[in-house]
């Protein structure tokens, strides 16, 4: 066992007798020592049950021989951080949540990890330094959030919140009816409950093979969670026995997998930043145009908000996962020969999925498209990319020509639109939001629900080289790369410009012929760093690329 390199020989001694500071008899020294990486806090609506999950986690880990021994993960809520300084430090706690969780794993020798995620970055952070330690690791999430209902009946989620308060800008919703979204729209603990970064990063742990089946769909509050968390507890055992480890499961096979789910899910675009990320650990090159192709041979099955009306509760009653799994292994387009944390492959996990709702999980003859829920734009503004989640897009909006409106920041940008400077058919652009930029490459959540809540959700579109919310929908573009601080075409859009669109043909332009760009390019200097000290400061100079995952080199 590699806790022996704590546990054995008198060299040993000053080791073990921490180890028996902590209360540990010799019987529980000799198990395998599996680290419960708790990601519990009380400011996080996804993670205020986790608690619950690690003692079900490791009552699970004593019943199949092991000795658990938690330790801590941090995660930021992106929806209480969303619109302020706060959301320049989301896409950049991934990093140090991999970061902790290494340093944690290999300072204290642990012989398997468990580890108990929820929320955006929280998932792939943990992803990473799975891959990264590499020592038998399963996953088991805190579960996703049930629905809300208004006062009218409705079913509501974050996603209607936020666009609630672009309707009451417009004048189309009052006080009162901000206040019944306000109360209602997140009902429970747990992941907020559409297909938003979340939920999408969570069911593709179970795509790519990390977790067992529910784990992205059993809702938070349901003891069926309890429940799979003791499974998961002991199933670690059973890995740590068979030595299974990550890079075992987190093959390049298993990232086609994922996705695959990701496009017949119509997950988040956030995907196409964490993917990446967690192969670059796992010694696996994704390349950003890989969703194209994949796009191109998988249809998109599901709609659930904010593409449509449906939840992610919803998702678990008509089969969850393994379900899309299994219409799309019929179909020819999974590999359902690799290994899984359950020691069983991808085909025998799936062999008694049913689909128990055509409605909800559309099946391969009658998809909601042909092609799946996520793009890759390309052309002279992303040189290197930007993605959009055209599943939630209208479709009077797949092709769109219009002017552009340039703001420098999410702020100045959320201004205008409040204050009614947008109108039908302009193209907004946001810059200096990228990795570098910001730093920290903000979601721009709240820009795109106000348009959307303002009624302007056919007729406007928004592109930044920040990123989006999974909640966002519209024609929202994101990721553009290179980025306006890395001097990205982007940095050079003056108001007015015309801006081309062409989602379904992977493309966008700006319509500025070369010499003028030229002219432009030469007076053109970066502006000074937002933020100089501190992590950001430090963020700033390490991150690569939002095409590259905005890993740190």
């Amino acid at each position: 066992m590699q806790s022996d390199n704590i546990k054995l020989g008198v060299e040993r001694a000053p080791n073990r007798s921490l180890l028996y500071a902590l209360g540990l008899t010799d019987e529980e020294m000799r198990r395998p020592l599996i680290g419960v990486v708790s990601s519990y806090n009380e400011i996080v609506p996804g993670h205020m049950n986790i608690d619950k999950i690690t003692e079900a986690v490791k009552a699970g880990v004593y019943a199949a021989g092991g000795t658990p021994i938690v330790f801590p993960a941090i995660a930021v809520c992106d929806g209480i951080a969303m619109g302020h300084v706060g959301m320049k430090y989301s896409l950049v706690s991934r990093d140090l949540i991999a970061d902790s969780a290494e340093i944690m794993a290999v300072a204290h020798q642990f012989d398997g990890l468990v580890m108990i995620p929820n929320c955006d970055k929280n998932v792939p952070g943990l992803l990473m330094a799975a891959a990264r330690v590499n020592i038998p690791t399963i996953f088991v999430s805190g579960g996703p959030m049930l629905a809300g209902y208004l006062k009218d009946g409705r079913r509501t989620c974050l996603s209607h919140m936020f666009e609630a308060v672009g309707a009451y800008k417009a004048g189309k919703l009052d006080e009162d009816g901000v206040r019944d979204y306000e109360e209602n729209a997140c009902p429970s603990c747990g992941s907020c409950s559409g297909m938003y970064t979340a939920n999408s990063m969570n069911c593709l742990t179970e795509a790519i093979g990390m977790a067992l089946r529910g784990n992205g769909t059993i809702p938070a509050p349901y003891s069926a969670r309890i429940r799979l968390a003791k499974k998961a507890g002991m199933q670690v055992m059973e890995l740590v026995r068979k030595n299974i480890r990550p890079r075992d499961i987190m093959t390049p096979a298993a990232f086609h997998n994922a996705e695959t789910v990701d496009m017949a899910l119509g997950c988040s675009t956030n995907t196409m930043l964490h993917l990446p990320a967690i192969a670059h650990e796992a010694g696996v090159e994704l390349n950003l145009d890989m969703a194209n192709e994949i796009s191109s041979k998988t249809p998109n099955l599901c709609h659930l908000a904010p593409a449509g009306d449906t939840f992610m509760e919803d998702l678990e009653r008509a089969g969850g996962v393994y379900a899309v799994m299994k219409e799309l292994a019929d179909a020819g387009l999974l590999d359902t020969s690799l290994m899984t944390c359950t020691g069983k492959t991808v085909g025998e996990n799936i062999a008694d999925a049913k689909n128990l709702d055509e409605e909800i999980i559309r099946p391969i003859a009658r998809p909601y498209s042909t092609t799946g829920g996520i793009a890759v734009l390309r052309g002279n503004l992303a040189k290197d990319g930007c993605v959009v989640k055209q599943s939630a897009v209208a479709q009077e909006m797949m092709v769109h020509e219009g002017p552009a409106r340039v703001f420098d920041s999410e702020d100045e940008a959320i201004a205008a639109i409040y204050a009614g400077k947008i109108v039908a058919g302009d193209v907004v652009v946001i810059r200096y939001e990228g990795p570098k930029g910001g730093p920290g490459m903000r979601e721009m959540l709240n820009p795109t629900s106000a348009i959307v809540g303002m009624g302007l959700g056919e007729s406007v579109a928004l592109i930044t080289d920040g990123r989006f919310s999974g909640a966002t929908r519209g024609a929202s573009i994101g990721h553009i790369a290179p980025e306006a601080a890395a001097g990205g075409l982007i940095a050079l859009v003056e108001e007015g410009d015309r801006i081309f669109i062409d989602i379904p043909n992977h493309v966008i332009e700006l319509k500025v012929d070369d010499k003028t760009l030229a002219q432009r390019r030469a007076k053109w200097v970066c502006p000074e760093p937002k933020i100089k000290t501190g992590y950001l400061a430090r963020y700033a100079k390490l991150v690569t690329s939002a095409d590259k995952g905005a890993i740190l080199s």
